[in-house]
């Protein structure tokens, strides 16, 4: 890894590198989770010990809302994870997995600062093994409301001074040009901004090998916000693993203190003909 990428993890813990994994990989204390949308691939190979988090499928219902906490805390325990467990995410939206344990009450989340590509071609450990941990004994105690936001919290923020709303999509979804970032739009989909959002990207907070920027380099991409300390921030994309990446950039890399993700997202707001929309 590079001096910046250490740089990075040093300073906010919440990063791994591939050297601390490797050594950890027989801990039985630390549960490894691929967030992705290609069960193909993860069969083919994934880091020994990982299990899949799909997407659209486990984290996402038909409508690209998050699933029940039930329903998640129940796919927490068919993981293997227990409540003592540390959380290693890996893959496609590791952010997104990461918010949601967190979401559910657990405090001990690392995310690996490097893509599965990169872990893959360095030679690291590879396994195409799809035993099924032995469940885990996680106990859904509280709910960490404060990290999310609905459709209702995002209306009532909406043009005030003290909360900044973030979109974080690319500019062609900003401006109204798409809906998915593919370009198709669901039938009945507005494309479209929520009003009054700040435009932040997140393409650029992680470099090709899938490591995150070194902190001062995420400082200065978000310098234009201006954001007095103790004001809110919400973060929303099209189905909300953009929004989580941004989130823990914000508040686990540059410590910002009242940081949302809008789970719901585009793919909600978008399709709900009572909620206001900019374009252009």
């Amino acid at each position: 890894m590079t001096d910046a990428t250490t740089t990075t993890e040093h300073l906010t813990g919440a990063l791994v590198n591939a050297d601390w994994l490797e050594a950890h990989l027989d801990d039985p204390k630390v549960k490894i989770v691929e967030v992705d949308v290609s069960p193909a691939a993860h069969g083919e190979g994934h880091i020994p010990g990982a299990v899949l988090w799909n997407i659209y499928t486990d984290l996402k219902d038909e409508d690209y809302r998050t699933r029940p906490v039930t329903a998640i805390a129940e796919l927490i325990r068919r993981s293997g994870i227990d409540n003592d467990s540390i959380v290693v995410f890996y893959g496609y939206a590791p952010a997104l997995g990461f918010w949601v344990m967190q979401l559910l009450g657990h405090t001990d989340m690392k995310i690996l600062n490097m893509g599965r590509d990169s872990w893959r071609d360095s030679g690291r450990s590879w396994s195409a093994d799809a035993e099924a941990p032995v469940p885990g004994n996680f106990r859904l105690d509280e709910i960490n409301a404060g990290i999310r936001a609905i459709d209702r919290d995002v209306r009532d923020t909406t043009g005030r001074w003290d909360h900044t709303i973030l979109d974080v999509r690319s500019r062609l979804e900003f401006i109204g040009e798409r809906f998915w970032p593919s370009g198709g739009v669901p039938e009945g989909g507005r494309a479209g901004r929520i009003p009054s959002a700040h435009h932040l990207p997140c393409d650029g907070m992680v470099t090709d090998d899938g490591s995150f920027l070194p902190v001062d380099d995420l400082s200065r991409m978000t310098a234009g916000l201006d954001v007095i300390a103790g004001h809110g921030i919400t973060t929303y994309c099209t189905i909300g693993a953009r929004a989580a990446t941004v989130w823990f950039v914000l508040s686990h890399l540059l410590g910002h203190s009242d940081v949302r993700v809008y789970d719901g997202s585009w793919a909600e707001w978008g399709m709900n003909h009572d909620l206001p929309i900019e374009q252009g």
